[in-house]
């Protein structure tokens, strides 16, 4: 398989270079940060890539962020979290983007060399392979339709809750409108509102923001 790696560890990158060229495959590219992993694997097209959760420059969760930009620029991408945490955040948005080929599990409960290649194939080949406690928290979690958007959808819902429009919320946040329709379209699908009516459903989505 063709990989690239992505974690801000030198020595963790080093590691999995030397382990994945032992097991006869090779790393395309190894870099340190969200963005070099993004424009990596675009430029590259890996049959899979491994990526930390937690990279520069604020070390949350910048590698699912990384992720989920990469499967909505390449939906094909497989990709392989490998991270000490689970961050939620962004978890749903990258299980429910392309076609499988995604993968999420704990560095600390990877004990066994030839079960991880193996996941790691099983990724590579469009599977869907995740961690028992990654699971756990995920379905754990309270059940209000609220706590899957992500931060900054729950940025532009909070500033619909002011009573701004679409214009004005890209104004606020700095992006395109195009990009704020795109976010409010998302909101309402998270939160099932059906596209009956759009004033209506803007205020549906404010009454169940301000009741979360």
């Amino acid at each position: 398989m063709r990989i690239v790696i992505a974690d801000d560890s030198v020595l963790l990158r080093e590691g999995l270079q030397l382990l994945l060229a032992e097991a006869g495959h090779e790393v395309v590219a190894s870099v340190g940060d969200g963005p070099s992993m993004v424009e990596a694997v675009l430029a590259h097209r890996p049959d899979v890539a491994v990526v930390d959760v937690r990279m520069p420059p604020s070390h949350t969760d910048e590698g699912l962020r990384a992720a989920v930009e990469v499967r909505r620029a390449w939906p094909g991408a497989r990709l392989m979290v490998l991270s000490q945490y689970v961050e939620v955040s962004y978890a749903d948005d990258l299980l429910t983007t392309g076609d499988g080929g995604i993968g999420y599990l704990l560095k600390d409960r990877v004990s066994d060399i030839d079960d991880f290649l193996a996941s790691l194939a099983s990724v590579a080949q469009g599977g869907t392979v995740l961690d028992p406690q990654v699971v756990r928290q995920l379905m754990g979690r309270r059940r209000d339709p609220v706590d899957v958007l992500t931060p900054r959808e729950r940025e532009v819902l909070g500033l619909m809750a002011e009573g701004r429009s679409n214009a004005a919320i890209a104004g606020a946040l700095t992006v395109t409108l195009g990009a704020v329709e795109k976010h409010t379209q998302r909101i309402f699908a998270k939160l099932g509102l059906l596209p009956d009516d759009a004033a209506h459903r803007r205020v549906q989505a404010v009454l169940r923001y301000l009741r979360s």
